[in-house]
């Protein structure tokens, strides 16, 4: 190995996504999540999935269902929530290495495990639980075992990989299916191994795909298509089965989905850049030099060599781009094969198989990323959060100081590859300790959730009131779901409210009597703003919050 004690680093990195967990979710999606795991837990609905009583059309069950047995086994908190996706990112991380194996020697393999483990994106994906961290680990565990099949013909590991693709569409619909078929279809058309195309085990296969999401399949059927009079996203006579298997995926790019932003082609590019640090560099190579080598062997493939990472990561780019709705998080299920294709150039640079201008060019270029990156803490620490504790500053001057000690240490390309990972790890540990706790406190729904339960308000007395912002945590952290009223007078004497300056000046100006139980100020954290980031101009975009208590 180029560089010293890997399984160390892959140890501490892990560390610190376990050190993430007591962190609250964020809103929207993670706390949203957490919400619908913990309500389908106390209602026993599993096949039928609903948020906050309504019946829910949105995302497959899978990520709620394995939260919510989690939640009987360790209780309603932060660890069973995040704990089981974490294990599908650590899953992800071995199918990477091993799917690597299968084509590289252990090195290469090894660096595109570490790159993936180290990468940001994973840091915020095992933080901001979403279905893409375990639909992550499903589609990298069928790429796996789908490509070992097509290389040694085990049945064990085709049918594993099915199983994988399924399990993967109970996650997060067909996309689970479709990288496979881009990876491994362009592994297939590029070796001209056109008995592929067809082989009788593909119907077992399809078989137990189809029986897999046999439960998923008839929950949805249940609750929608025998109910045409149910009202979804505004429309009568939605079908589950459509929504799921066309609409919620392939919709968005025929225009009969109702989710639409605008998002450009480019869109997922520009948020990887920031995504993949401190490999983006490496990745823009990669992007550029493998398809350039598949023109220059007119499309065809030597016998040892894989497309599967180039492959799979473009034509799953492209189609994603196409879509009219795009989140940055969308290309995430890809990621293991950008690490692949990253680990080529990262390789070369380790062994100085560049020249000497390039060579050097790319050591100055990801110097300044480094540079960059060291600076990320004082702004923290100065500007967002001015911080006079001394162990913020320790443990970011820890996480500046690692990576040069590191690099005195081991000089050349090797220093700078695990300076990178020394100094990821320092930084997503003072954000999991110290930043994202700051930036947490200024989330209404967690903090007063956790104020309704600690009060042990009853549930018949608890009410959302002319509250407009997002309260998907209010239901985790309060244990129970909160019901919303926008009638002041149809509200009893001696209920509590959660609302904001309206609902407060609304109640005022009714003459009701009331007190004043809990308040502060909040802000939608998941949509930071430079003026928020400014703890001198914060205050202007903060917006107060109340918990009201309706005096008898």
């Amino acid at each position: 190995m180029m560089f010293k004690r890997p399984l160390l680093l892959f140890f501490l990195v892990a560390a610190v996504y376990l050190l993430a967990i007591p962190v609250d979710t964020m809103d929207v999606d993670a706390s949203q999540y957490a919400s619908m795991s913990r309500e389908m837990k106390e209602s026993g609905s599993y096949l039928q999935v609903y948020e906050q009583g309504k019946d829910y059309l949105d995302k497959p069950p899978f990520l709620f269902w394995i939260s919510s047995v989690s939640m009987l086994v360790l209780g309603e908190n932060n660890f069973a929530f995040k704990f089981p996706s974490i294990l599908f990112a650590l899953l992800a991380l071995f199918a990477t290495w091993r799917l690597a194996r299968l084509y590289y020697d252990k090195e290469r393999s090894c660096l595109a495990a570490l790159v993936l483990a180290s990468s940001q994106a994973l840091f915020l994906i095992t933080n901001d639980i979403k279905t893409d961290t375990i639909l992550m680990g499903w589609v990298t565990l069928a790429l796996w075992q789908l490509a070992r099949w097509m290389q040694t013909d085990s049945r064990l590991s085709f049918f594993t990989g099915c199983a994988a693709i399924a399990f993967g569409m109970m996650t997060k619909g067909p996309i689970a299916l479709l990288v496979p078929v881009f990876a491994l279809g362009s592994q297939v058309v590029l070796q001209r191994n056109w008995r592929y195309l067809w082989r009788p085990v593909y119907l077992p296969g399809l078989l137990l795909i189809a029986v897999l999401l046999l439960p998923m399949s008839i929950g949805l059927y249940q609750q929608f298509d025998l109910h045409p009079e149910k009202l979804v996203n505004g429309k009568q006579g939605v079908s589950g089965l459509r929504f799921f298997y066309w609409t919620q995926s392939f919709g968005r790019i025929t225009g009969e989905s109702v989710w639409n932003n605008g998002a450009s082609f480019t869109f997922l590019l520009e948020n990887l850049l920031w995504a993949w640090l401190p490999w983006t560099l490496f990745l823009l190579v990669a992007l550029v030099t493998a398809p350039l080598q598949l023109i220059r062997q007119g499309f065809r493939l030597h016998p040892d060599q894989e497309v599967i990472s180039t492959g799979g990561f473009l034509i799953t780019y492209c189609s994603l781009a196409l879509s009219k709705f795009q989140l940055p998080h969308y290309i995430y299920v890809v990621l293991p094969l950008a690490a692949i294709l990253t680990s080529g150039p990262l390789q070369q640079f380790l062994k100085g198989h560049w020249k000497k201008w390039a060579l050097r060019t790319m050591q100055v270029a990801q110097g300044v990323v480094l540079l960059v990156l060291v600076s990320f803490p004082v702004v923290l620490l100065m500007v967002v959060f001015p911080e006079q504790r001394i162990w913020p500053w320790a443990l970011a001057l820890l996480a500046v100081l690692l990576p040069v000690v590191n690099f005195a240490w081991q000089k050349g390309a090797r220093g700078f590859i695990t300076g990178s990972v020394v100094l990821m790890i320092g930084l997503n540990l003072l954000l999991s300790l110290w930043f994202y706790p700051q930036l947490l406190s200024y989330q209404v729904s967690n903090n007063a959730g956790r104020f309704i339960q600690l009060q042990n308000i009853p549930e018949s007395r608890m009410y959302v009131f002319r509250y407009k912002r997002s309260t998907a945590a209010l239901h985790f952290y309060s244990r129970r779901v909160v019901p919303s009223a926008d009638s002041l007078s149809l509200l009893p004497a001696g209920c509590w409210l959660l609302t904001a300056q309206e609902g407060k000046a609304i109640i005022e100006d009714s003459g009701r009597a009331f007190t004043e139980m809990k308040s502060g100020a909040g802000f939608h954290i998941s949509m930071l703003t430079p003026a928020f980031l400014n703890h001198r101009t914060r205050p202007q975009v903060l917006e107060n919050w109340y918990i009201l208590r309706l005096d008898e």
